[in-house]
This record gives C-alpha cells, sequence and structure tokens, in this order.
C-alpha cells in the first residue's frame, strides 16, 4: 500500500511539473506574440467623460422608460441635434465649452506612479487653454520623502501656469499624500475621508544583541562622519540617535514650510503634529475646502465643462518585466549599505490604530 501511495504521489509530482511547465511556455509564447504585435510600449489614454456619462444614462433609460417615453425622449435629442447642426452652419452656435482633466494617482509607499503622472502633466500643459482646470483624483497614506516631494513637484507644475488646480480626495490623503494635495487651488474630501498626518516617521530593527551573543561581526566602513548614524547589525550610540532624530526634525520643518507656504491661512502648529482626520475635521481645521466626493464633483463638471480623463500607460514586454523585478530585489538588497536614501525617512505612518474617533 505504501509502494502503491509513493508510486501516486511521483506521478502526480511529475504531472504537475509538466502542467507548471506548459503553462510557463504558453505564457512566453503569448508575451512574444504580443511584442510582435506591438502591444507593448507607452501610450496615452484619453477618455471623454461627458460621452461615457451620456452613454450611461441612455441605456438606463432603454430600462426604465416605456416606448412613448424613449420615443418622445429621442426625438428632443434629435432635434437638439438638428438645431446645434444649424447654428453652427450660420456661425451661431455656443462658446466652446472650458476643459477639465482628471487625473489618477493612487500611491503606495515610494510614489512609483509619478513617472506616469509627470508624462500626463506634460501632455495636458501643452494643450491647455487658460479657462482649462485640472482634477486630481488622489488616494496614498504616503511614503519616501524624496518620491513624494517630487509628486508635489508635478502638481505644482499646474499651478505654476495658471491653471485652476483642484484635488479630490475620496479615502486618504495623508503624509506625503497631504504634501501633494495641499498644492492645489481647492481640496475637495469626502466625508469620512482621512486627511493630514503631516509629520515624518523612521524606524528599523537593530541585531546587534543577536549577532554579539552568537559571536557574528558585521564590519561597517563609512567615509564621513555622518555617513551612516543608525544601523541595523552595529552597535547604535545616543549620538547617532541624536543626529538621527535631529534629521526627522529638519524633514518635519520642511515639511510644515512647504504646506505653509501652499496653504497660507492653515494653523500650521495645529495640524503639524502627525495626526489625521476625517474630512469633516479636516474642513473644520482648514486642511481642505469642500466635502464632496469626486463622482459628484464630475457629475456638476460635466455641466459646464468637457471632461477629459488623462492615463499615461506603460505595457512593458517579458523581458523588461523581468529584468525591472530582479534590479527592484537587488536594490532592496543593496539599499542598506550605499544607497544615501537608506534611512527610509517616510512622509507616512498611517496607522489605523491611531485614527481620530469622530467628535
Amino acid at each position: 500500500m505504501q509502494d502503491l501511495l509513493l508510486q501516486y504521489g511521483l506521478f502526480l509530482a511529475k504531472t504537475l511539473t509538466w502542467i507548471v511547465a506548459i503553462i510557463v511556455v504558453v505564457v512566453l509564447v503569448a508575451n512574444v506574440v504580443r511584442e510582435s504585435r506591438g502591444q507593448v510600449g507607452e501610450r496615452l489614454e484619453v477618455k471623454h467623460i461627458n460621452e461615457r456619462y451620456k452613454d450611461m444614462a441612455e441605456v438606463l433609460n432603454l430600462d426604465l422608460l416605456d416606448d412613448a417615453e424613449h420615443k418622445a425622449l429621442e426625438k428632443q435629442r434629435k432635434a437638439e441635434e438638428k438645431a446645434e447642426k444649424k447654428a453652427a452652419k450660420k456661425g451661431e452656435g455656443p462658446a466652446p465649452k472650458p476643459r477639465l482633466f482628471v487625473l489618477d494617482f493612487d500611491g503606495d509607499i515610494e510614489a512609483s506612479q509619478v513617472g506616469a503622472l509627470r508624462e500626463e502633466v506634460s501632455a495636458l500643459l501643452q494643450v491647455a487653454k487658460p479657462d482649462d482646470a485640472v482634477l486630481v483624483r488622489l488616494e496614498s497614506g504616503g511614503g519616501i520623502v524624496h518620491s513624494y516631494g517630487l509628486a508635489a513637484s508635478q502638481l505644482k507644475r499646474i499651478r505654476d501656469r495658471g491653471y485652476r488646480l483642484i484635488v479630490s480626495i475620496d479615502k486618504v490623503a495623508a503624509s506625503g499624500g497631504y504634501m501633494m494635495a495641499c498644492v492645489a487651488d481647492e481640496i475637495v474630501a469626502a466625508p469620512f475621508a482621512v486627511v493630514g498626518s503631516i509629520g515624518v516617521v523612521a524606524q528599523m530593527p537593530n541585531f546587534h544583541r543577536l549577532l554579539d551573543k552568537n559571536a557574528i561581526d558585521v564590519e561597517l566602513h563609512t567615509a564621513g562622519e555622518y555617513k551612516r548614524t543608525l544601523t541595523m547589525f552595529g552597535e547604535n550610540t545616543d549620538a547617532a540617535r541624536a543626529k538621527f532624530k535631529q534629521e526627522l526634525d529638519e524633514i518635519h520643518t520642511l515639511f510644515k514650510a512647504f504646506v505653509s507656504d501652499n496653504r497660507k491661512s492653515l494653523a500650521i502648529d495645529r495640524v503639524a503634529t502627525g495626526e489625521h482626520w476625517y474630512g469633516t475635521q479636516a474642513l473644520a481645521l482648514g486642511l481642505i475646502d469642500r466635502i464632496q466626493t469626486s463622482d459628484d464633483l464630475l457629475l456638476d463638471a460635466v455641466k459646464a465643462r468637457e471632461v477629459y480623463e488623462i492615463h499615461f500607460r506603460v505595457k512593458r514586454g517579458l523581458r523588461e518585466q523581468l529584468i525591472g523585478t530582479l534590479t527592484r530585489i537587488a536594490s532592496m538588497g543593496l539599499r542598506g549599505s550605499w544607497n544615501p536614501a537608506a534611512r527610509v525617512q517616510t512622509l507616512s505612518g498611517l496607522d489605523a490604530s491611531r485614527l481620530n474617533p469622530p467628535q
């Protein structure tokens, strides 16, 4: 019986191996075919939100209206289109509506979407007219300092050129996310969106005592007094801790100054405590300007503007994906040894246990 089970187990293992091998080959072939057809590379996608909403309403009307009501609605629509065409021929048509460009930023700890954001901003700045505006639907709990600094700078490019910038927060824009949001002319948030967390956090484990207990030495060589302060494997000193804390305080000061420059009416010392608040609380503190979801904001916008959603897409081939993955793994392993940003101070720290209860 044991031999039978062993043979059966070996058979299953071989079968599974063949199945995995076949799947890998199929995936490889599919990627090769996709690359040969030109389905990889960069492209800018543009969607007309007005038409999308109009189509959605028509689909719903088909189910809700009876035949007579639907015919009447269709007759009215055709009459309006005919009148518009007639007016256009006479040069009496309505003036073109200003446009609203909609961008999305869903931020991770490294703000990795900043590459797409900079391309989207560069594209719209080339075609935007004085009456146009930009809406950024922002979701981020924050992350690495320099990454979110660059992301905020991309939004500042829009405002510096005189275009109205609106940031909408449906769920969260905390810490680095709020650094981006504060650049806007207007910040709009849902009632329970998490906002704020103007602070800096950094942490790391230290294995020195464990290594010392097991007679394992770790050598660290630096050039420059403060090239490395706290380490994961060496014995940390009070002087190193003090320097590390000083660096955090310096970043926090820069963060507060940036927010103050962009929202001059904000009582920065009241809100720059690292705390975060819900939308209605944030409104009372001046962190945001209005309570509204991005959905309602867009429904209002399509009445007065032509609304276009812009996305910069990058489709990479299998080889590029593999190289990118291996590069990220390698950089993670080396980050603690040579990267000047190795100490990874973050504009983050969105801790669910510290969420302020409604007041």
